[in-house]
């Protein structure tokens, strides 16, 4: 799977961005992501990236330097898919199951909303740094259990 994400967001020759999904709420954050997870070099990466929705329902857009569509992933309750350009779309029981399959750490994206609106949601081994949300950034760190994981974000202004 490391390998998998790696060579996706190492491409350069991908299908432009993925259309809006009229099932998704609007709300829209755009920005910068980079996730280095503790002992899994190749799990760690930086992308571009296009939030849409909330906890509940949406999606996350990853983007290569180039702009191209790296990965989609979609949720809503009970569902969640990982697409990607060249491989069949894979279905998961839940976001974060795979939020966690697609980056080799179980990334909270529940409060990941919570952060972004500058709400410090807590969340078992995880340590949210909101100081700089009002500037666009985030910074969060899974500190346990293992691996630990070094997520930001900066989003456009």
């Amino acid at each position: 799977m490391a390998a998998w994400l790696a060579v996706l967001l190492a491409a350069c020759a991908s299908p432009p961005r993925a259309p809006a999904d009229a099932a998704v709420p609007a709300d829209v954050r755009t920005g910068r992501l980079a996730l280095a997870v503790e002992d899994q070099p190749s799990q760690s990466f930086s992308a571009g990236f296009e939030l849409r929705g909330r906890a509940e329902a949406g999606s996350l857009s990853l983007f290569n330097p180039l702009g191209g569509t790296v990965a989609v992933l979609r949720w809503q309750p009970g569902t969640a898919v990982l697409e990607s350009p060249g491989h069949a779309p894979r279905q998961f029981a839940s976001v974060d199951a795979m939020v966690q399959q697609a980056t080799g750490a179980p990334v909270p994206v529940t409060a990941l909303f919570d952060w972004l609106a500058g709400v410090n949601t807590p969340v078992p081994g995880w340590e949210a740094d909101l100081s700089s949300v009002a500037d666009g950034r985030l910074r969060a760190q899974r500190r346990s259990p293992p691996p630990q994981a070094d997520l930001r974000l900066v989003l456009d202004r």
